[in-house]
C-alpha cells in the first residue's frame, strides 16, 4: 500500500492544495485514495473539499476520539465521500487539543498497567479498522509545526511528500530537512523515506532558478515543478474543490498553461506510485 505524508515546516507552499489535487490524481489513476485530515485549522482539507463537518461537536465522533481510543462508533463511519472519486477522514476542533488528549489518555493507561503509545495511536487505528483492505493509497495532512499529529502521520506513513517554495525560507526548510528526518526516526524509532520533493510556485526570477538548482544539488528527488498558478489554486479554494473539478466545471475560458499543471500533477502522482510502491 502507498502511504505518505505531505509535510512542510512553512506555511504558504501550497501543502493542502496539492495533498487534495494528489489525491484527485491518484483516483483518475484508478486508484482506490483516502485522505485524512489531521489539521485543526478552520481553512483545512475539509473545508477545501467542503466536507460536512461535525466540527464543533465534541459529544460526536471524530478522528480524534479513535486517537485516544474513546471512539463512540466505528472508524470507518468516519469516512466520507468525496465528488472527485476519493474519500477523505474529515478534521475535528478536538484536534485543536490532541496533545493534551492524548496525555491523559496515555497516563489512564499507564495506570491501568497497559501500553499506549502517543505517537503511534494512527496506524494501529488503520490497522484495526483494516483500512488497507479498502485503500492502496492513504496521504495523510498534519499541521505545519511539530507534535503529535506530525508524528503520527508519520508514524502510520513511513513517507514524506515534502512541497517547498523556491524563496529564502523556503530553502531554509529543505535545507533543515535532514536534521528533521534524523529526528523525527529518532523519536518514533523507525526508517522514513522522502518520496519527492515538489517545488511549488515556481516564478521566472534568476534567484528561483538558482534555488531549484540547490534543491537538485542537496539531492531530492524533485520529478516536476509546479509554476505559479495562484488563479486556478485560489479559484478552487473559492469553489470549494480540486482544482481539476474547478479547471473543468468553473473554467469557461480554458488556459493550456493549466491544463499543463493539472497534466504535471498527475505526472507527479505516477512518480509517486512508482517509487513509493517500491
Amino acid at each position: 500500500m502507498l502511504a505518505y505524508t505531505t509535510y512542510s515546516e512553512s506555511g504558504g507552499v501550497g501543502k493542502t492544495t496539492l495533498t487534495a489535487n494528489l489525491a484527485d490524481a491518484h483516483s483518475q489513476q484508478g486508484r482506490d485514495v483516502l485522505v485524512i485530515d489531521l489539521d485543526p485549522q478552520q481553512g483545512s482539507l475539509s473545508y477545501l473539499l467542503d466536507i460536512p463537518t461535525s466540527r464543533d461537536d465534541d459529544v460526536a465522533d471524530n478522528i480524534a476520539r479513535h486517537l485516544i481510543d474513546e471512539p463512540k462508533g466505528d472508524f470507518n463511519e468516519l469516512i466520507r465521500e468525496t465528488s472527485y472519486g476519493f474519500d477523505v477522514v474529515p478534521s475535528h476542533g478536538m484536534l485543536e487539543n490532541l496533545p493534551q488528549l492524548l496525555m491523559k489518555a496515555q497516563n489512564l493507561a499507564e495506570d491501568l498497567g497497559e501500553e499506549f503509545s502517543p505517537n503511534d495511536r494512527l496506524r494501529q487505528v488503520l490497522i484495526d479498522a483494516d483500512i488497507q483492505r479498502e485503500y492502496d493509497t492513504i496521504i495523510i495532512d498534519p499541521p505545519a509545526s511539530p507534535g503529535p499529529h506530525l508524528y503520527n502521520a508519520v508514524s502510520a506513513t513511513r513517507s514524506l511528500l515534502l512541497p517547498v517554495k523556491p524563496t529564502g525560507k523556503g530553502m531554509q526548510s529543505i535545507a533543515g530537512i535532514e536534521d528533521i528526518l534524523t529526528n523525527l526516526e529518532a523519536n518514533l524509532d523507525i526508517d522514513l523515506g522522502v518520496l519527492a520533493v515538489v517545488p511549488n510556485g515556481i516564478g521566472s526570477t534568476s534567484d528561483q532558478e538558482d534555488y531549484l538548482e540547490e534543491i537538485q544539488q542537496l539531492g531530492y528527488d524533485a520529478p516536476v515543478t509546479i509554476r505559479d498558478r495562484s488563479a486556478l489554486f485560489e479559484g478552487s479554494w473559492d469553489q470549494r474543490c480540486t482544482a481539476y473539478y474547478y479547471y473543468g466545471h468553473h473554467r469557461s475560458h480554458k488556459r493550456a498553461y493549466e491544463a499543463e499543471t493539472l497534466d504535471k500533477l498527475r505526472e507527479l502522482a505516477r512518480h509517486i506510485e512508482e517509487v513509493g510502491d517500491q
